[in-house]
């Protein structure tokens, strides 16, 4: 048995580190975390110093048996999980749950999955650090608080099975808020006057620095231009310089790889960590932007080889951010001469950007040289300006530019970065063509996961490790939804000036078109309203950025954590007790105005299935007419929908014709439009309207729908029809009443008999966990039959 067991977090880390160590090391992995809080109420003992639970999950008993007589059998045990608060958490917990001894433990970490980074941290051991524990555990006890508290308000005030977190809460907020912002926002128009002059090569575009308000004003400026003379008023030329940007850290890592790659934020975490893991790049979870002496003198000498003496300009970034955890390096390749990597597409990619914002880092500027040339009309007092750039030396740019957001919107200028054709002041220029087009002022932009992690890192709420779940966790729990959108179609105005005469267009653009832009749902929005009412720390920017600052000074060992704890728990019960007590139930109902024909009010407001509109009171006895109720469509929103909106969904439901003796009736439901027919769903295509539905449309639809149900069907049994063997998304299985059963590898579905099915279905345990078959699946099973809700991946560290 080898003296020496060393505990990583992963298995890819395992087998990496494994073969930097010799026959006396045993490597193994805890997978991830090995115990968590208890999940009862009594999992933290609020009045004896916030004292926690502990159990080791079911599914992680056997790796503890396993590490348990490992540690018994080496000398020394070497706890390297993580480097930051949650992998010190790790290691504390591994020392407790083992029963390992302080004499023969000892803790490591290291930035990067090295060879000589492993064998430096084995001979710089230190202890388990309680202050990085004791901040992590701060912050798990006060969101189990948190989420444990909220959670039953939100079921009595707002609508069952919803849960509430801390910083999840914030994140819910800045979309919602910037949701209204872009629905209160009124566009204003103004002529934007472009001038192209010269003709072939020599061609080069000028603009007008400002607009005109209105039509008849840029109408004037052309008609002034007809017989106006053009030259050069001024030309500057002036030499400019830009620098690279800092190595990536996980936020900005984040951003990048959102717009250049389109990853999503848990997407780039995962596959960082698998190139962290596997070696390749330093540890993913950070807010420094440091290299190391060793890191710069490699970057210096990959530089010099690859592009010569004259691209590498030393540089130490230095981390902005006061909060910033742990003395890390930025995100960077291990070894700089690997400009790329074996490995799936996606890791590539990500390798290469990283490498690629790394290097730049360390290299010279680019040099160029800017000219702004003004011309004079000879009958206007305004300028015409054109702005010119040439590049004298590429320096980083050679390997890298960093986007931003505002090119993701296309908010780019005209004619920017163009190369000026030579010119001299006086010289007289022949106007080619001159437009004065309509454009329109632009809403603040909706959030993309990557410009909300910006926002949060901005206001300082969250740390490198809690972004990523954050931005799944509110997505998981539809309060808000990432998705395309369409535009709509809006005319502007383009006025020509070509020669003497002015050719007046009217043209259509699409405007509103939205890709991978986080919306609030109805739900989150209410949600959102009812903890700004009435848990305003929960949900202020200020408040919860000073938590985080409280969590960085435990962290250092500048306060005690129970004492933090105290502070912020009493006055937040107090505020659920009197919230549960006095609080209006919130359902974010607003009225839309009064039903053209009947006269009955109409209002719009969130129900336990969802948004809905209602035409009619609710009756304070059951003689009275009950109200009438319509499902809101995929993408209406309550905050948003019009009275004449709200009336085209009591179109629905409608029948359409009749096939085989019954009727077809087109309706809404929970899941979107279907076909009600025989006792049968039917789901209808998201592209067709379900209000446009004809009778040989739906007939197709129910047909196409059988003949699939035809091809799933492998088996069916006489004794009982509800019992049936059927081939399903993943392989063959059994639906027995409303019950999904998974038949084993051994038997055949072909020969299943009815008894055989039935031995099956009462073998299944009572209370089934959630997946694909037991009770999740039963549930599923009658919304499947309408239209299936989107999947949405649950993502988890580790």
């Amino acid at each position: 048995m080898a003296k020496n067991l060393l505990i990583v977090e992963s298995p890819a880390k395992a087998k990496t580190i494994e073969g930097y160590l010799g026959k006396d090391f045993t490597v193994k992995s805890s997978y991830g975390h090995i115990r968590d809080l208890i999940k009862s109420e009594d999992a933290i003992d609020i009045n004896n110093n916030f004292n926690q639970k502990y159990e080791v999950p079911v599914d992680k008993k056997q790796i503890v048996s396993e590490l348990k007589k490992l540690a018994k059998e080496a000398d020394i045990v070497w706890l390297a999980s993580d480097e930051d608060r949650e992998g010190e958490a790790i290691s504390w917990h591994l020392f407790e749950t083992l029963g390992l001894k302080e004499p023969d433990t000892r803790r490591i970490v290291f930035h990067e999955i090295t060879k000589p980074a492993i064998m430096k941290a084995i001979e710089n051991p230190r202890k388990i650090d309680y202050n990085l524990v004791n901040a992590q555990q701060a912050r798990r006890v006060l969101d189990r608080l948190v989420g444990f508290e909220l959670s039953p308000v939100l079921w009595k005030k707002v609508k069952p099975s919803l849960s509430a977190g801390r910083v999840q809460s914030v994140a819910v907020r800045l979309i919602v808020d910037r949701e209204r912002e872009v629905n209160k926002f009124l566009s204003e128009a103004a002529f934007k006057v472009v001038a192209i002059f010269g003709t072939g090569r020599n061609a080069f575009k000028a603009e007008l620095p400002n607009r005109f308000e209105k039509q008849e004003e840029a109408e004037k400026f052309l008609q002034d231009c007809v017989q106006a003379i053009f030259d050069i008023k001024s030309l500057e030329t002036r030499p400019a310089k830009r620098s690279p940007a800092a190595p990536f850290t996980t936020s900005t890592l984040q951003q990048e790889a959102s717009r250049k790659l389109g990853y999503s934020v848990a997407r780039t975490m995962q596959v960082a960590q698998r190139l962290y893991e596997s070696g390749y790049i330093t540890y993913m979870r950070t807010d420094s932007v440091n290299l190391s002496d060793t890191a710069l003198d490699a970057a210096q000498k990959e530089i010099k080889s690859a592009y010569g003496d004259k691209y590498h300009q030393l540089r130490k970034y230095k981390t902005k951010n006061a909060s910033a955890q742990e003395a890390h390096e930025a995100i960077r390749p291990t070894y700089f001469n690997n400009h790329t990597i074996d490995g799936e597409s996606n890791e590539k990619r990500l390798y290469e950007l990283i490498w690629k914002r790394a290097i730049a880092s360390q290299m010279s500027e680019a040099q160029f040289e800017k000219t702004v040339a003004k011309i004079n009309i000879s009958t206007r007092n305004e300028d015409l300006v054109a702005n010119g750039e040439v590049m004298k030396f590429d320096g980083f740019l050679k390997v890298y530019l960093e986007s931003n957001d505002e090119e993701e919107d296309n908010q780019t200028a005209d004619g920017e970065n163009a190369i000026l054709p030579p010119l001299t002041k006086g010289q007289v220029l022949q106007l080619q063509e001159m437009t004065a087009t309509e454009r329109f002022s632009r809403p603040p932009a909706r959030y993309t996961e990557a410009s909300l992690v910006k926002k949060l890192e901005e206001l300082g709420i969250g740390r490198p490790s809690t972004y990523a779940p954050t931005i799944s966790t509110i997505q998981n729990r539809g309060y808000v939804v990432k998705e395309e959108r369409e535009g709509r179609q809006r005319t502007f105005k383009v006025m020509t000036l070509k020669g003497e005469s002015i050719v007046k267009e009217e043209k259509t653009e699409n405007t509103g078109a939205e890709k991978n832009k986080l919306f609030p749902t109805d739900i989150g929005a209410v949600v959102n309203d009812f903890l700004v009412l009435h848990f305003k720390g929960i949900v202020d920017f200020n408040f919860t950025a000073g938590v985080e600052k409280q969590f960085d000074e435990i962290a250092q060992g500048l306060q005690d954590w129970t004492k933090m704890i105290r502070t912020f728990y009493d006055p937040f019960h107090k505020d659920v007790q009197t919230t549960l007590e006095t609080a209006d139930k919130a359902t974010g109902e607003r009225e839309l105005g009064v039903h053209p024909e009947s006269g009955k009010k109409m209002s719009v407001r969130i129900g336990r299935y969802g948004p809905f509109v209602q035409v009619g009171e609710n009756p304070s006895d059951e003689s009275e007419e009950k109200p009438a109720y319509a499902s809101l469509r995929t993408g209406q929103s309550i905050e948003t929908i019009t009275l004449e909106q709200a009336l085209e969904l009591f179109k629905l439901p409608k029948v359409v014709g009749e096939f085989e003796g019954k009727p077809m009736k087109v309706a809404i439901g929970r899941f979107g439009p279907y076909i009600s027919h025989n006792s049968a769903f039917i789901s209808v295509p998201k592209e067709v309207d379900p209000l446009d539905v004809t009778e040989a449309e739906a007939i197709e639809l129910i047909q196409v729908k059988r003949k699939k149900d035809a091809e799933k069907l492998i088996k069916a049994f006489d004794e009982d029809e509800t019992v049936k063997v059927l081939n399903g998304r993943w392989g063959p299985y059994i639906e027995f009443g409303k019950l999904n059963v998974k038949i084993p590898k051994d038997k055949d579905p072909l020969t299943l008999t009815f008894d055989d099915c039935k031995a099956l279905a009462d073998a299944m345990p009572k209370d089934a966990k959630k997946g694909r078959f037991g009770k999740a699946a039963t549930a599923a099973k009658p919304a499947a039959k309408k239209a299936p809700a989107k999947k949405k991946a649950v993502v988890k560290k580790k």
